[in-house]
């Protein structure tokens, strides 16, 4: 993957498009009462928003109206990472931001989330509902006892329910967390068991891939291992009675109640994500009411361009960070679409289907949903009236060159396309959408505000135009605030701020290019790494998987005790191909054709299929430690992968090289 600065942009907005988008007016604004420059666009802005990043956040503050109940001392105390301190003294609510459109009476009636399940059928639910379900529901909470920092957990898919459950959470100052009800009970424990919820929100099973999934025996063993509950609320999605114990949702959330928003500090925690796990117990990471709240403004309201006339789509389940962030387009005045079931059922065309249905105007998918439609040479613009798209955004992995290709061809005609970067961690972007910037192939837009993205060679020495670390080398209001259970915060810090004291190293190469946008290039801890040469696994796989042979690919580099270096790549092959010498070749040609000689693995071995964490992402390094000899137990973390059994081959393959 290399830098398009001499390419034409495949995209560049209209003059007006770039004049009615909420960045440029922000900029204006900000120009008028903060001194942000007043020209020059975007580039200045964000390197203004990163010089004066006290002025920049109170602007963004301010913009958005943020309501603070007891108003913040400075916008930024010790700004030392890990641990700056983000308006210090200020208190607020995370829910009584998200529930504000509710407040204006012409918008009251209108959908704040549209929820569309496998039969295509729409529920909307109007702003008023939602505030009145999310008021019925903190009151019964605080009436089983639940208090600021008490931990409020979900088993539940992407439905109405879990949002109002994590609203009604967050407005009584409770911690929310969830997994979807695929997760099977020890991922669900791994991740609960460290955090210790004192209420469990739980379906009684799902509908994925046109089948129900009964999960009554999953729920009893939560119940039986998490000793902390309180209380258990039974969302009846199959039609079941509550089990013996349990509340029933409907009792919970009938009742016409105004809520009561409890005002927390900025650094209060609103919710515990968690890492992938794959290697061990996943990493429970809080973040802060406020630092998701003004962080999500930023990245919803001016970078994604939501507001009142949008729809706001993204597939995604409750167990991935993507949700809590579908979630926060609430704060925008935007309505979110839900969708709960399974991105190709019936056919791979689904969201495609649901944009159509819902008039989704941002819509939001993995880099791989897009590379799975073009090789299905499917064709959704001729085929549903996409005409209300106005940015297709991806994830998940680098969206490569073809992906941004077939998008800008396939879906609707002048389409930003949005490939956007950032993780877990920060439950935000680094890098990815500016509306009012040009879009080259195979790049991200640009850093985001506020977000001193760099890339750094091993000495710490900034980088343009050549692969380095990606670094953040100011704080961001949604850093985690810590771990849970990392009570001297060496976890937190081993995580991060190893490799470069100070300084945010986030795990993935880039290269910042001459023109300002950002290439990704693949995680940084699976490093292929030849002759000394670094390279990416994301582009050997945008390569290869151009192939219509080839379903997917994983490339692994192994340093060997003779000191040789061992580079296979595995291929899971599309239904009537064959790995024979001449697909072999073809396979080593496309690598070298695209890449370089560096690049060629030496050999390619057919793999059943390539494991993934439970979010969906390729697992290159407990590969790797298989193929080192590790035992399977201590390589990998059972619960975190989609389908375990895929790993006995590495195991087999493992015991035949040594």
């Amino acid at each position: 993957m290399t830098s398009a600065a001499n390419d034409a942009p495949l995209w560049q907005p209209a003059p007006e498009r770039i004049a009615a988008a909420a960045v440029t007016r922000f900029q204006s604004w900000a120009a008028e009462r903060y001194g942000a420059p007043a020209g020059g666009g975007y580039p200045e802005l964000h390197r203004w928003s990163v010089d004066e990043l006290d002025t920049f956040w109170q602007a963004v503050a301010d913009w958005f109206d943020i309501r603070f109940s007891t108003p913040y001392e400075t916008v930024i105390g010790d700004r030392t990472m890990p641990g700056a301190q983000w308006f210090p003294g200020a208190t607020l609510n995370y829910a009584e931001h998200a529930l504000r459109t509710a407040e204006d009476p012409l918008r009251a009636d209108a959908p704040a989330l549209l929820h569309v399940d496998e039969t295509h059928t729409q529920v909307p639910v109007s702003w008023s509902e939602l505030r009145r379900q999310v008021g019925s529901l903190a009151a019964e909470l605080r009436a089983l006892g639940v208090r600021p920092g008490d931990r409020v957990s979900g088993y539940l898919p992407n439905i109405p329910q879990s949002v109002v459950a994590l609203l009604a959470t967050a407005a009584v100052g409770g911690v929310w967390t969830s997994c979807a009800p695929d997760f099977g009970a020890r991922s669900v424990l791994d991740r609960f068991q460290q955090v210790e919820p004192v209420v469990l929100f739980t379906v009684d099973g799902y509908r994925y891939g046109g089948k129900e999934h009964d999960r009554s025996e999953t729920v009893a063993e939560l119940r039986r291992e998490l000793p902390t509950l309180r209380a258990v609320v039974h969302i009846p999605l199959l039609g079941t009675a509550a089990p013996e114990g349990a509340l029933e949702w409907s009792a919970l959330t009938s009742a016409d109640t105004e809520p009561v928003f409890e005002q927390v500090p900025f650094d209060h925690p609103l919710w515990v994500l968690y890492s992938s796990g794959t290697t061990g117990l996943p990493k429970a990471i809080v973040q802060s009411q406020g630092g998701i709240l003004i962080e999500h403004f930023k990245q919803l309201g001016l970078h994604c361009d939501l507001g009142p006339d949008d729809r706001f789509f993204w597939y995604t389940s409750t167990g991935w960070m993507m949700w809590n962030f579908l979630v926060s387009g609430l704060l925008t005045g935007t309505t979110v679409v839900l969708y709960d079931g399974s991105p190709g059922y019936p056919d791979v065309s689904a969201q495609w289907r649901v944009a159509e249905q819902t008039g989704a105007t941002f819509f939001g998918t993995s880099a791989a949903y897009v590379m799975a439609c073009r090789k299905a040479d499917l064709h959704p613009g001729r085929d549903f009236d996409l005409s209300r798209i106005q940015c297709v955004a991806t994830t998940g992995s680098p969206l490569p060159p073809d992906g941004f290709r077939w998008l800008h061809d396939e879906v609707v005609d002048n389409l930003w396309i949005a490939s956007v970067s950032g993780g877990t961690d920060v439950c935000s972007c680094f890098a990815g959408a500016v509306p009012t910037l040009p879009v080259h192939i195979g790049e991200l837009q640009a850093p985001c505000l506020g977000t001193d993205l760099q890339s750094w060679d091993p000495a710490g020495k900034p980088l343009i135009g050549e692969v380095g670390e990606l670094v953040v080398t100011n704080p961001l209001p949604s850093m985690p605030v810590h771990f849970w259970n990392d009570p001297d915060g060496s976890r937190y810090r081993d995580s991060y701020f190893e490799m470069y004291p100070g300084v945010w190293r986030h795990g993935d190469w880039i290269t910042l290019t001459d023109h300002g946008s950002v290439i990704i290039h693949g995680r940084s801890d699976s490093t292929l790494n030849r002759q000394g040469v670094r390279m990416g696994s994301a582009d050997i796989y945008e390569a290869v998987e151009r192939l219509p042979e080839i379903r997917e690919s994983l490339v692994i580099g192994l340093e060997e005790s003779d000191g040789g270096y061992w580079m296979p790549l595995f291929v899971h092959l599309a239904d009537g191909s064959a790995l024979d010498d001449g697909l072999r070749d073809r396979i080593k040609q496309t690598i070298r054709d695209n890449l370089s000689p560096r690049h060629v693995p030496d050999e390619v071995i057919e793999v059943p299929g390539i494991p993934h964490t439970l979010t969906g992402k390729r697992i290159e390094v407990p590969v790797k430690r298989l193929l080192q000899g590790t035992e399977l137990a201590k390589a990998v973390n059972p619960g975190s992968i989609d389908n375990l059994e895929l790993l006995h081959f590495y195991e087999d393959l493992a015991r035949k090289r040594h």
